[in-house]
């Protein structure tokens, strides 16, 4: 399995397809590279794909420290430089996106596009704290399998959770949560509720740009998307119906599409 040692962590990484250009994944709190399979397997005949696993989740090293929104973007920036992707199309969904943005305006010249999934630019807000804090007090003495039930609303919409078709699809990702080191999780919960906003910096970036929401998230609610999609010169903001805060296993094929069609209209 390919790792990289890059800004002190040995990061895990997938890299498949070829391509003339390269599109980066980078996932959400509480899961890892896997969130982008059916993303990737349509992808990879016309571009080099690389997923990554950022610290403490999947199996990227479990270190001391280092995961504050602003080091995982150093993370993401040596990921990028070491394997000499640049220019690349960066595609980041909730923790992924708040990497993303950080890359966007601050180094701009590694990328070739934006595509923002399910997230947010803003501080978390002050009503999910006191149970984001419970829930990783959970983790660090049981792990994540006890109340691994009651944050699968969190993390999927209405329609996954209900869909009597979907019940092998909600068992395996379930079960991806709660096998998510107790340690390793409680540090990356921690980077994400104390993470500083982005939003100020937004009016730097300049690159192409897609935003999508599902209109069922509860996370980071549609409007945390369309204050992105405002703050970011010509961004295009998608909707994707019926999907919640995970709207690439939710809705694979709608979120394929559209960065399918966002990547072939851009020069």
């Amino acid at each position: 399995m390919p790792r990289l040692r890059a800004n002190g962590a040995e990061i895990y990484y997938e890299d498949v397809g070829a391509g003339p250009q390269t599109v980066i994944f980078a996932h959400g709190l509480l899961w890892s590279c896997r969130m982008f399979d059916a993303q990737i397997a349509a992808l990879k005949d016309r571009y080099r794909c690389v997923s990554f696993d950022f610290r403490g989740q999947g199996q990227t090293e479990v270190t001391k420290d280092g995961y504050d929104m602003d080091t995982l973007y150093e993370d993401a920036a040596a990921l990028i430089e070491t394997l000499n992707l640049a220019p690349c199309h960066f595609a980041g969904l909730s923790m992924g996106g708040f990497i993303g943005m950080r890359l966007a305006a601050r180094r701009p010249e590694l990328l070739r596009s934006l595509i923002l999934m399910e997230t947010s630019a803003d501080t978390e807000p002050s009503e999910n704290i006191p149970r984001y804090r419970q829930l990783g007090m959970v983790a660090r003495y049981t792990g994540l399998r006890p109340v691994a039930g009651r944050v699968m609303p969190i993390m999927f919409g209405q329609t996954f959770m209900t869909d009597p078709n979907r019940a092998a699809d909600r068992k395996l990702w379930q079960s991806r949560m709660a096998g998510n080191d107790r340690k390793g999780i409680l540090n990356a919960l921690n980077g994400v509720i104390e993470r500083k906003p982005i939003y100020d910096e937004l009016g730097h970036v300049t690159l192409p740009t897609l935003i999508m929401v599902g209109d069922e998230d509860v996370a980071t609610v549609p409007a945390k998307a369309q204050h992105i999609h405002d703050a970011i010169a010509g961004s295009r903001l998608v909707t994707i119906p019926h999907a919640g805060h995970t709207s690439s296993v939710e809705q694979p094929q709608a979120v394929t599409t559209a960065i399918e069609e966002f990547l072939a209209s851009l020069p």
